[in-house]
């Protein structure tokens, strides 16, 4: 009796204390779980070690990038060492922690019924802390590497969404968390409970959102996206597009129509609704179009699929405009690049199938291109996978003259580096069947371990080790 009533006594003080945290503090609050590391790396000074075998060499002028093979936590203590404050641009895609991505967490703890390293099941009891103590440490390094105009972009999805807002919240202020941007991650799927999911989400956060430069966007990648034919063979008219069926005037005075059996007055705004199927409509209703008037370019084609006062085939066909001016700000939202870009970008280098759901290196230009910090920058990507930022930074120094940087870290889990991340970097610099060669030039390093103490405990003897040791540095 005594010991129920002492178990009794210990749970109304631990529902107490709850209700206090949940009263004193607004925030996150989880259960900090410590990660286990091999004896002798929880043990020494971590370092890296240049592969020079795996180098490639090309004196084309352009910039040496570095690739470094490790736990992703070390190399970047590594990099607190060379490049504290120099890292312009982050772009990770950690775990989404799904419970079937092949997240791992190594519990330090003994436990019987998760042991450790094993992926970590969507029903297990420390499925978040787990995830949030590995993200904690390693913002915490990675927001200490940015300079103070710096940016790091997080791609996540909808299981650690709301905690990740609140992690980088805590680790970077308030202040600082610039947005979240809504992306378009596949279309189709009819996969789901409810709803279907298509999307995932960019997290941008700030070192120091007061000295961060207003993002652009570049008018040539808005044209790429933008320009469409204002006539849209595909909707059905008969399904909302009550005042989508209209004439518009071209340059030389005669009008043009979609295609159909019914044709409105051209002077009478008010019957312009589809009477059939047959009576295809423009993509944008007259009320925009009006609006938008000045942004309509007109084209002279032999194949319009447009008809004329006439009813027979126009001269014309009608499409949106480019922006008038050179910059934009860039939405709140990224459509249009999917991660089924991202596979059939793998297969090009004969890489289809080795690593799931990529993404596409487009997205990663896009992210680069709104950047408006300086000319050439070092951009950081400490989850690689696949090594899209690798290829995404040379096609955009390629693209418009540049001499950005990347360093690229991964450990070889699965032989994720060695089979599929170095292999893309390499067929980049040096073209790959029908991927023509960038050039370039790449170093490789792998994280080592020096000393008898943790950085934290490192004695005189230590130190002089790593100082002879120390060879990498920025460029």
């Amino acid at each position: 009796m005594d010991d129920k009533n002492t178990i009794f006594k210990l749970q109304k003080q631990i529902d107490r204390l709850k209700n206090s945290i949940k009263k004193e503090r607004y925030g996150l609050v989880w259960m900090d779980v410590p990660e286990a590391f091999e004896d002798d790396v929880e043990n020494k000074l971590p370092i890296l070690k240049e592969v020079p075998d795996l180098a490639i060499k090309n004196d084309d002028k352009k910039p040496t990038h570095i690739l470094i093979e490790g736990d992703n936590y070390h190399a970047l203590t590594c990099l607190n060492y060379t490049h504290k404050g120099k890292i312009d641009v982050i772009y990770i895609d950690p775990p989404y922690n799904t419970g079937s991505d092949g997240f791992r967490y190594k519990d330090k703890r003994i436990i019987i019924k998760f042991p450790d390293g094993t992926e970590v099941p969507k029903d297990h009891p420390f499925r978040h802390s787990y995830w949030l103590s590995f993200m904690k440490k390693r913002l915490e390094l990675a927001r200490d590497l940015l300079t103070d105009e710096g940016v790091i972009f997080i791609s996540i999805g909808k299981d650690e969404l709301d905690n990740l807002m609140l992690l980088s919240k805590e680790i970077f202020f308030e202040k600082n968390f610039i947005d979240i941007l809504p992306r378009e991650q596949k279309t189709g799927s009819n996969q789901g409970t409810f709803f279907a999911p298509q999307l995932d989400y960019i997290l941008v956060i700030a070192k120091n959102s007061e000295k961060l430069k207003q993002f652009v966007l570049d008018r040539g990648l808005m044209d790429s996206i933008d320009e469409k034919s204002l006539y849209q063979s595909s909707l059905d008219p008969l399904r909302g597009c009550v005042n989508q069926r209209y004439w518009i005037e071209c340059p030389d005075g005669s009008f043009i129509i979609p295609p159909g059996k019914n044709y409105p007055i051209i002077k009478d705004s008010e019957k312009i609704r589809p009477e059939t199927r047959d009576d295809k409509v423009w993509r944008w209703s007259q009320v925009r179009y009006l609006a938008e008037k000045e942004n309509i370019v007109f084209k002279k084609t032999k194949k319009s699929p447009l008809i004329n006062q006439d009813l027979k085939p126009s001269k014309w066909n009608v499409y949106s405009s480019k922006p008038k001016s050179k910059t934009m700000l860039p939405r709140d939202y990224i459509f249009g690049f999917t991660n089924s870009m991202g596979t059939k970008e793998l297969d090009l280098f004969d890489l289809k199938g080795k690593f799931d759901n990529p993404k596409p290196s487009e997205l990663i230009k896009y992210l680069i291109s709104i950047i408006n910090i300086k000319k050439n920058m070092i951009i950081l990507d400490f989850f690689a996978g696949s090594g899209t930022t690798g290829q995404s930074v040379i096609d955009y120094n390629d693209d418009n003259n540049l001499a950005h940087q990347f360093i690229l870290i991964t450990n070889n889990e699965n032989k994720i580096m060695e089979g599929v991340c170095y292999p893309r970097v390499e067929r980049v610099i040096n073209g790959y069947k029908k991927v023509l060669a960038k050039g370039n030039s790449l170093k490789y390093y792998r994280t080592a371990f020096i000393g008898k103490n943790s950085i934290l405990d490192a004695s005189d003897e230590d130190k002089v080790e790593l100082a002879h040791n120390a060879g990498f540095y920025p460029n």
